[in-house]
């Protein structure tokens, strides 16, 4: 297991095992069972009476998948549906319209049809069942901005918040609190038909009120709480103002809050995750194994500053190199999760590209160590790429090329450094979204 070319080619192996374990479709096979007119969800059953509506929404990157796995189980059952996804990430359905639109910033294409679903939920039933499929993504891709607001509004918001490095949970505050949708606003809309959501989950600890910003699920943040993230990350000059005036009228109770838990709208709903980043991990731990390496498992729920997380995986490499501690070579460490990258430069790439040129500065002439990071739904940041790999031979084939990592750090400008190496990740639309995954192999 010394050589370089192997230790790549087995990234690649785990990797891919990975994401098999997360695929969406097979997830929803597993949750669903229809038998007459009684529907099965994780064991729970629905009747499905005569005359009464079932209709799929949903919005997500995995969610074609999980709507594709939904019409071969619920076929001609299924009255109507709407979903909305990425641009290229669509599927063939036959019963369930697809809208592709924008992410991470979302745009007009995303709120028509969004507008599209909410036609669907009119005049709903007791009765009738609204089946939801929401996964990573879902919540750019539903925009519906609460009155007051245009979608322009939410762009310049969305920006801003990701180039500040706030965590999903925080971005996903705003969001919920900048739309009719989110934060169990859908649940509101759908009532009183009964609503059961399926999760594809890629926010860290599977918190069904992040997942898409919540949806169904009862929202546990506030306008208030909105309010202090401004302050905290000094956003106020970088938000339309109109955005400050609507969250400070919501939290001085102008405007009627998201619901919370013990509201009547979430009496007839049910969130169940059906798919995770942990799953994902498993899958990879196991394919390690299954190539020889000694395997440690770090954690599903790995966030922070990209370039500090990144250090401190290619140090334990190092100790693993050094003392054979944590355990001993051929080693393979596994770490899920996401983490943040706040922007200094103005170059191109992701989180994953980040991670693995901030490792490769520290693993420079480590021989025995290969990384790999990759987003799951294979589209790191705003690029073609999943992620990228590096060792202890990425920095010396650098300079060859007059490259400068370190340069390429500060810019945040990993994207074009990997592709002049041909060390970018490429994967494509996977069709699930369960987080990253970070690999170091060391032989």
């Amino acid at each position: 297991m010394a050589d370089p070319a192997q230790r790549r080619a087995d990234a690649l192996a785990i990797f891919q095992a990975a994401l098999r374990a997360a695929d969406p479709g097979r997830a929803v096979r597993h949750a669903l069972a229809l038998e007459g007119d009684q529907l099965a969800v994780l064991g729970q059953t629905y009747p499905l009476k005569a005359g009464a509506r079932l209709v799929v929404l949903g919005a997500g990157k995995a969610t074609p998948a999980m709507a594709a796995a939904a019409e071969a189980v619920l076929g001609a059952r299924i009255s109507a549906g709407a979903i909305n996804t990425k641009y290229g990430h669509t599927l063939p359905l036959s019963r369930i319209a697809t809208v592709e639109c924008g992410h991470p910033l979302p745009d007009q294409a995303g709120v028509v049809g969004t507008e599209q679903m909410l036609s669907l939920l009119q005049g709903s039933g007791p009765d009738d069942l609204v089946l939801c499929l929401f996964s990573g993504g879902g919540s750019a891709l539903m925009p519906a901005p609460a009155p007051g607001l245009s979608l322009e509004d939410k762009q310049a918001t969305t920006q801003a918040l990701l180039a500040c490095g706030a965590p999903i949970e925080e971005i996903n505050a705003f969001r919920k609190h900048l739309s009719k949708v989110k934060g169990g606003q859908l649940a509101r809309l759908a009532s009183p038909a009964r609503v059961v959501s399926l999760l594809i989950s890629d926010v860290i600890g599977d918190r069904l009120d992040t997942i898409a910003s919540g949806p169904t699920h009862p929202d546990t943040t506030t306008f208030a709480h909105c309010l202090a993230l401004v302050e905290r990350y000094q956003l106020r000059a970088k938000l339309p103002a109109v955005v400050c005036r609507h969250l400070e009228a919501g939290a001085a109770g102008a405007l009627p809050e998201t619901p919370k838990a013990g509201d009547p709208c979430f009496v007839r709903t049910r969130t169940e995750v059906v798919g995770s980043n942990a799953l994902a991990i498993a899958a990879a731990a196991t394919q390690a194994r299954t190539l020889g390496y000694q395997t440690l498992v770090l954690s599903s729920r790995i966030a922070g500053e990209t370039r500090e997380v990144a250090g401190v995986h290619a140090a334990i490499a190092q100790e693993i190199c050094a003392t054979d501690q944590p355990l001993a070579p051929p080693a393979c460490i596994i770490s899920g999760g996401e983490t943040t990258v706040t922007l200094h430069g103005q170059g191109k790439g992701g989180r994953n590209q980040e991670f693995a040129l901030a490792a490769a500065l520290q693993l420079d002439g480590w021989e025995r160590v290969t990384c790999l990071s990759g987003g799951t739904d294979g589209t790191d940041g705003p690029t073609d790429a999943a992620g990228a790999l590096a060792d202890g031979h990425t920095l010396e084939r650098a300079r060859q090329q007059g490259l400068s990592a370190a340069a390429s750090l500060r810019e945040n400008d990993a994207y074009p450094f990997f592709d002049a190496l041909g060390d970018l990740l490429r994967t494509g639309p996977t069709g699930t979204n369960v987080m990253d995954l970070r690999l170091l192999l060391v032989s």
